[in-house]
């Protein structure tokens, strides 16, 4: 029997075009959208205001953007079923951050820890964009009243920040007029570090393609990189505390335990005493069983631009219809004239 879904619950989430989407894109967040999207009502936004706060990612934006709405439904997402949309598309986004930001006091912001480390030691040159970043991430989130969002580690903070302004805008006015938005944590997908380094993060910014498995990445491409993925030579661990100090090894770990649902304990028990080969080779087969797939839908997908720019055009329609609603609402109980 195929179960309905919670009218009052409302699930946002996004990701920023910025090419090269990976592994950790799809385990950190998109595989479990997949899952959310069976019982919830779900609005699937492409970030492309957040990706232009840097400079490396304003070129190719088309692209990119088309490339993460294919990934979106190669992955699972059914466009049928959830509201799809581009976040430039809907004015509402920048409309209501300037709003919320006058709610929102710089000491707030000044603790944000990732614009101190996207800034590094260039804080004066950094745009405006980068630091009220998160004021954005507040809109995007309660524009359409959503009431949980799914949040990986590096997005915690900002949830928070989303919960705080929405809480003093309604002490504000005396009315709860924001539904102050819970975190979803599901799934169990770790970290991801790179395939050359344990100790840095799997990500698209690396100059080295070989870091990574890109979701377009072919069967062939991803068997060769498993291949090449830094090990040691040390044997494959008897136990957890093998795991101490060897970081590439605990992250391909990670990998195999986040694909097959298996403990880091299974896995453990499965493969000792066995060449590390062996693991890299049941590793390569099950990531070339999902992952190749997903390439291949994405491939075809971004073949028929008229075909996902008509999907993110209806989905435009739909979100710009709960946005528009809500900011005439928000209007209203602010006072401005004309409403």
């Amino acid at each position: 029997m195929e179960r309905t879904k919670t009218e009052d619950k409302l699930i946002f989430s996004g990701v920023q075009p910025t090419g090269n989407l990976h592994l950790g894109n799809y385990l950190g967040a998109i595989r479990n959208w997949v899952d959310l999207q069976n019982n919830n009502n779900c609005i699937f936004c492409i970030v492309d205001l957040h990706a232009i706060t840097t400079s490396e990612n304003r070129t190719q934006i088309l692209q990119n953007t088309r490339e993460v709405a294919a990934a979106y439904i190669a992955s699972g997402i059914d466009p049928q079923k959830n509201i799809i949309f581009v976040q430039s598309n809907v004015a509402g986004h920048s409309e209501l951050s300037w709003l919320l930001s006058c709610h929102t006091p710089i000491g707030w912001l000044n603790r944000m820890t990732q614009f101190k480390d996207k800034a590094g030691k260039n804080k004066e040159k950094a745009p405006l964009g980068l630091y009220s970043y998160p004021v954005l991430m507040a809109a995007d989130i309660l524009l359409y009243k959503s009431t949980h969002v799914p949040v990986g580690e590096d997005q915690k903070q900002h949830l928070e920040l989303s919960r705080d302004i929405a809480q003093a805008f309604n002490r504000y006015y005396n009315k709860e007029f924001f539904p102050v938005p819970e975190p979803v944590i599901s799934g169990n997908a770790t970290r991801l570090m790179s395939l050359k380094d344990g100790l840095k993060k799997m990500s698209k910014s690396d100059p080295s393609d070989q870091s990574r498995i890109n979701l377009t990445d072919s069967a062939d491409v991803i068997v060769k990189k498993i291949q090449k993925a830094k090990t040691d030579s040390d044997p494959f661990p008897l136990n957890h505390d093998q795991l101490t100090n060897r970081p590439e090894i605990k992250n391909l770990i990670n990998i195999y335990s986040t694909m097959t649902d298996l403990s880091v304990d299974e896995i453990i028990k499965k493969f000792n005493e066995k060449d590390f080969k062996i693991f890299k080779n049941e590793l390569s087969d099950v990531l070339v069983d999902k992952i190749s797939k997903i390439s291949v839908e994405m491939k075809k997908l971004l073949t028929d631009n008229i075909y996902l720019d008509s999907i993110l055009k209806n989905g435009c329609e739909k979100a710009e219809k709960i946005a528009n609603k809500n900011i005439r609402d928000l209007k209203s109980l602010i006072g401005f004239f004309g409403v």
